[in-house]
């Protein structure tokens, strides 16, 4: 069974928002250093300079960030497969992100402010050790609307491809397996050959 997923429209929605947010604080980091100059006696020319900076850097974040959030969510797809996720994305380079589940550790369900005042929810995919990004999960999958459902499914389809991961919930007894039991029977009585043989 396969199921492709895109992301809700909230997702630009909730990027506009963050550059709206952005914006604001360069303008009141702009008021600020106006208003210090102005205690400080500073030169009178100054201020509208910092200002025209301001507005031009604020112009230039908005012409370059608002089409590439608008095409990179238009693009950004998510299948779920039986024996995989596969994450589709990028603008002009089309790439497919293909994680396997027997690699995936865990599912992380993460709502920031935005995605809770809006309504959707990221989930974020761990792996072993095995994350080349700088936020240590090797996946994204954002904007989603039934995130909790999702969430449920896929932490429900891990549990069942790895019954013995401790990093499901700390809360699930671990049962081992019979060949884990049998190995760790071998190495005690190897353990207790090599004590008897001294």
């Amino acid at each position: 069974m396969e199921e492709t997923i895109k992301p809700d429209k909230k997702l630009f929605t909730k990027t506009v928002w963050v550059l709206l947010t952005v914006s604001a604080f360069v303008l009141l980091g702009v008021s600020l250093v106006h208003l210090i100059i102005h205690i400080a006696g500073g030169d009178p020319n100054a201020p509208p300079i910092i200002w025209l900076i301001a507005a031009i850097a604020v112009i230039v974040m908005w012409l370059i960030a608002y089409p590439i959030a608008k095409l990179w969510i238009r693009n950004l797809a998510y299948v779920i497969q039986e024996d995989r996720i596969t994450i589709q994305k990028g603008i002009l380079t089309k790439t497919q992100q293909n994680i396997p589940y027997r690699s995936i550790t865990d599912f992380i369900l993460q709502r920031s402010l935005y995605d809770r005042i809006l309504g959707i929810g990221s989930i974020r995919i761990q792996t072993a050790g095995q994350s080349q990004s700088p936020s240590g999960y090797e996946g994204n999958m954002a904007g989603l609307i039934e995130h909790e459902r999702l969430h449920d499914q896929l932490r429900g389809k891990l549990r069942l491809l790895h019954p013995t991961s401790e990093a499901l919930t700390t809360h699930e007894p671990v049962q081992k397996s019979t060949e884990q039991i049998l190995d760790q029977m071998l190495q005690e009585l190897k353990a207790i050959r090599k004590n008897t043989e001294k």
